[in-house]
């Protein structure tokens, strides 16, 4: 049985162990989360919300299975045109995409009613694409430097168009590159320019959200900010219920379904669903999901030392430390640590195109394992060939 499903899952077992635990924990924490939602839009069914969940699962280990047995040098001959098509797709969102909530990050399908985020096309997109540079650019500070150029301007281009409709998705996606450059030996002089830009754009943006009338994003920015700082001063509902549900927790939680802020909290099946869990399964578990996150970073780290190539290593790194950032990006806002950021806690918060983009991007570093797994059978075969 186990030679029998090694054969059609292929890479590394340790990645797919995690992929199905938090997928586990994502059911149960869901089901648990959504009872608000379904009063208000269908209701009280919560069957509709699990099962449209469950099938977003299902698709996205669909895709993790197709993308993780395509060769992952396809993703090289094709980064030049992802990223032009996944700019193409940001500017068509700015202006002919869904609103909601003031912000519009959604296209929808015509005919069919689908909807998804195309940022999360673009994530994947300019992540490709900067592995790609990066691994024909190692030859000497030249070409590093000539790289450097060739690399900020994308990401410019689309953490700016990101930027009006999810601040925190540009902010992360920037700070990737940033690393991803780090690790791909950047001089340090221009990834600190880089920062000093960054920083200064933040500030602008402040700035220009305390001093712009209280409408659209830049309102939404002002009163995030507001309620986190305010917080002391109880003015953060949002925190508040999150901070009740955690330090009612203890150790193992008070059991599926007997959370007292499912009903009350905004986005708890999102935003907050991490609250949610420590509540009901408690810091033992809460420990534990955070560790799935670290042990995948730990695991990939191990797959990129042991590739000889640099695309599929700088390309494994990349997409996992962007979902490892994202992750610790939602869970610090359920501790209140960073003001509300929206973003969802990977593999397990309920959504649609974020489940789906997660488990293909997972499933091009399975991909990549999997091509050191074959090439390490060849090395083995050559080895007792020569014997």
């Amino acid at each position: 049985m186990k030679d029998k499903l090694s054969t059609y899952f292929k890479g590394d077992r340790v990645i797919w162990i995690v992929l199905v635990f938090l997928s586990i924990i994502s059911i149960v924490s869901v089901y648990s989360s959504i009872g608000d939602l379904a009063y208000r839009f269908s209701g009280g069914n919560t069957s509709h919300y699990l099962f449209r969940h469950l099938r977003f699962l299902l698709v996205g280990f669909i895709v993790l299975y197709f993308v993780h047995r395509i060769p992952y040098s396809l993703f090289f001959s094709l980064s030049q045109l992802f990223i032009i098509v996944a700019a193409l797709l940001l500017i068509f969102t700015l202006f002919m995409g869904v609103t909601r909530n003031d912000a519009t990050r959604w296209l929808s399908l015509p005919g069919i009613g689908v909807e998804f985020q195309t940022s999360d096309i673009a994530k994947f997109a300019l992540i490709v694409y900067i592995s790609r540079i990066l691994s024909l650019s190692q030859e000497n500070e030249e070409s590093l430097t000539l790289a450097f150029k060739r690399i900020i301007i994308p990401v410019g281009i689309i953490c700016g168009l990101i930027l009006p409709s999810n601040f925190s998705t540009s902010f992360l996606l920037f700070f990737t590159s940033l690393v991803l450059m780090f690790i791909g030996r950047i001089p340090a002089k221009k990834l600190f320019s880089s920062v000093g830009i960054l920083i200064g754009i933040m500030v602008f943006l402040v700035m220009l959200a305390f001093l712009a009338p209280n409408v659209g994003r830049l309102g939404t920015w002002k009163n995030r900010i507001e309620s986190f700082w305010n917080d002391k001063g109880g003015d953060d509902y949002q925190a508040n219920l999150a901070k009740t549900a955690i330090a009612t927790s203890g150790l193992v939680g008070k059991g599926p379904g007997n959370s007292s802020v499912r009903y009350s909290l905004p986005q708890a099946y999102s935003d907050f669903i991490f609250a949610i869990i420590l509540e009901e399964w408690g810091s033992l578990v809460g420990i534990l999901v955070l560790s799935s996150y670290l042990f995948l970073l730990y695991r990939v780290g191990m797959i990129v030392k042991a590739s000889s190539r640099t695309f599929p290593a700088f390309l494994a790194i990349g997409l996992t430390v962007n979902l490892v950032f994202q992750a610790l990006a939602n869970m610090a806002v359920a501790v209140n640590i960073v003001p509300v950021t929206g973003q969802p806690l990977p593999l397990v918060s309920m959504g649609g195109t974020s489940i789906i983009s997660t488990f293909a991007a997972l499933g091009v570093v399975l991909s990549i394992s999997r091509s050191l797994e074959k090439q390490h059978l060849i090395d083995e075969k050559l080895k007792e060939e020569i014997n």
